[in-house]
């Protein structure tokens, strides 16, 4: 007996190490989504997880944590515990706006997160009604918008949302008077510009394209770098006068602070490889998504680099702390 406790006694260090060191992930991994099901970030995020799912041989199970403009999730993210398998999208209007529009935030924006990947970005497309605007370009509504009386109706879906900044900067530095209606989504919007209830909305493409290919809205100006590959004949917003109206809404992985760096290099390195295909990205496309993969460091760098411009976005907008 004594013998037999010797031999287990000396080879218990060498077992322990074994199981510490178990290949990331060995078990289910968690993914918070903050916004409800069957929206443009829940599709693209079970997309995501599906790819993951594939490359890793685990499931990547989507849990969906919505509400307070994405903040539940986000805190949920934060406050998971940091051994890798708990991951979140979040939102880069929950680290970049959301902190000038909440007096006091459940999570912390600068030091609450391992950023792990850019995922995509969402382009906003100014868009209008087909039947009840005649203008064919942005410069033709801002001088048709001139005449209305009353000003210019837009619509989004909550103060403070990337749709509600980029339809008050648009205005704005257009010398409109506005006056911003709040809806529940674009579900509510496209109804109203359909009516003729609101002039324009510059909201989320993915939202839009299915009207858009209808002739029911019009499509304007898109925000972002490039045109779109499915519409290549509408230009960007740089090209149509608005430099300033580049910025998009867009989206990243990321895990509460202190997930394993192994763990944050290695998922990020294969959502980076995933996305480069071809395929994959066309699909993304025609979901109205463009997938993005970065380094955990450009991602921060990212962040980091449009904070400013968003910042004078909220200030433009009159938006106020909650």
């Amino acid at each position: 007996m004594h013998r037999r406790i010797l031999l287990a006694a000396g080879l218990a260090p060498l077992a322990a190490p074994a199981l510490g060191q178990a290949a990331w992930p060995n078990r289910p991994v968690r993914v918070i989504v903050g916004f409800p099901p069957g929206g443009s970030l829940d599709v693209m995020t079970r997309f995501a997880a599906e790819q993951m799912q594939k490359r890793l041989g685990q499931t990547f199970v989507v849990e969906t944590r919505s509400g307070a403009s994405g903040n539940i999730g986000a805190e949920a993210t934060s406050r998971a515990t940091p051994d890798g398998y708990t991951i979140g999208t979040i939102s880069m209007h929950n680290i970049l706006i959301n902190p000038l529009l909440f007096s006091r935030l459940p999570y912390d924006p600068d030091n609450g997160f391992a950023w792990i990947s850019a995922m995509w970005d969402f382009p906003n497309v100014a868009a209008v009604s087909a039947q009840h605007c005649p203008a064919k370009t942005l410069a033709e509504f801002l001088e048709w918008a001139k005449g209305l009386p009353g000003g210019v109706s837009y619509g989004s879906s909550g103060v403070g949302s990337t749709i509600h900044l980029s339809g008050a900067y648009l205005l704005a530095q257009a010398g409109l008077p506005a006056t911003h209606i709040s809806f529940r989504g674009a579900a509510q919007t496209i109804p109203a510009i359909l009516s003729g209830d609101i002039q324009i909305a510059v909201d989320n493409l993915a939202s839009y394209i299915g009207v858009i290919q209808e002739g029911r809205i019009r499509p304007l100006a898109i925000t972002g770098a490039s045109r779109w590959p499915t519409l290549p004949e509408l230009p960007t917003m740089a090209e149509a006068g608005m430099a300033g109206l580049s910025l998009g809404p867009w989206h990243l992985w990321a895990g509460p602070p202190g997930t394993p760096e192994e763990v944050v290099q290695k998922l990020s390195a294969e959502i980076r490889d995933a996305f480069a295909d071809p395929a994959l990205q066309q699909r993304a496309i025609t979901m109205g998504a463009r997938l993005a993969g970065t380094t955990p460091a450009q991602t921060i760098a990212r962040l980091a680099r449009e904070k400013p411009a968003w910042a004078e976005m909220v200030r433009i907008s009159g938006a106020k702390p909650e």
